[in-house]
């Protein structure tokens, strides 16, 4: 259905982000002409712009995220993708061919396979996430790559045949330590679900699991991509090494992006 073109005096518009900018919102402006060209009506707008005044997520409050060039759906309940995420996805990208077999754990949104697919064509993909809000989001941005998506625990749920014939396994995992959840923004502590920011302890609960199994999963040369913290990385690098990988850190200081690549011994 084709969106009905709000217009707004720029009294009203001055009033608005005079509104989101008193609530916090640093970018008030810029969120202000968004929500103007996604709103199909004025009413639709003032309940968006209320629901966002209130604290909750723009992401939450559009029903969508760019990442990678892509408009990822989100919805209430699940992860909202990160900029820093892109860098994992390039090197992703760098490490995949056509007809590669690809596996992305803790899938959430589903936005990293599906930027992945856009940038590599015809791979085989299969996304993995416990939660059910995250399998139905997935599901429909993976529709177009025909990605298959599964509700289960990391690998448990993944079809047998594949196992040791994956090319890639990525994975954002959560990793924040979970003394450290309440430093963290006030919108992703209230609003995000904390099972996909809480990695225990020490914040490497996840990674330790995820690399723990991949070697039986992976290809001879098949590849493990995970996201960590930048304090992370080295013990992150042991975990992979300790799991029978050849790894090293890749770092993006633009981004403030950590990415641990892991490679199966030939």
């Amino acid at each position: 259905m084709k969106k009905t073109h709000v217009q707004l005096d720029p009294e009203t518009r001055k009033r608005i982000v005079g509104r989101l900018r008193n609530e916090g919102c640093v970018f008030a402006e810029e969120e202000t002409r968004l929500l103007v060209s996604e709103a199909g009506s004025l009413e639709e707008l003032m309940n968006w712009i209320e629901r966002r005044a209130n604290g909750l997520p723009l992401e939450y409050v559009l029903g969508f995220t760019h990442f990678c060039g892509l408009r990822i759906e989100v919805e209430t309940g699940v992860f909202i993708p990160r900029p820093r995420t892109e860098f994992l996805v390039q090197k992703a990208i760098g490490l995949t061919k056509a007809d590669d077999i690809v596996v992305d754990l803790c899938c959430g949104s589903g936005a990293i396979g599906a930027a992945v697919a856009a940038g590599v064509k015809a791979i085989s993909l299969h996304a993995v996430d416990i939660d059910p809000v995250a399998v139905r989001c997935a599901s429909r941005n993976l529709t177009e790559s025909g990605g298959r998506v599964c509700q289960g625990d990391l690998y448990d749920v993944l079809p047998h045949s594949l196992k040791g014939r994956v090319n890639l396994i990525v994975a954002n995992p959560p990793y924040v330590p979970t003394e450290s959840i309440q430093f963290l923004p006030r919108e992703a502590r209230l609003y995000e679900p904390e099972h996909a920011l809480d990695g225990g302890a020490d914040g490497l609960a996840l990674q330790r699991r995820i690399a723990e199994k991949a070697a039986d999963w992976l290809v001879s040369g098949g590849h493990l991509l995970m996201e960590a913290s930048e304090a992370q990385g080295a013990k992150t690098l042991d975990i992979f090494v300790e799991a029978g990988l050849h790894a090293k850190v890749v770092r993006d200081e633009n981004l403030d992006a950590t990415a641990v690549i892991g490679e199966k011994p030939r």
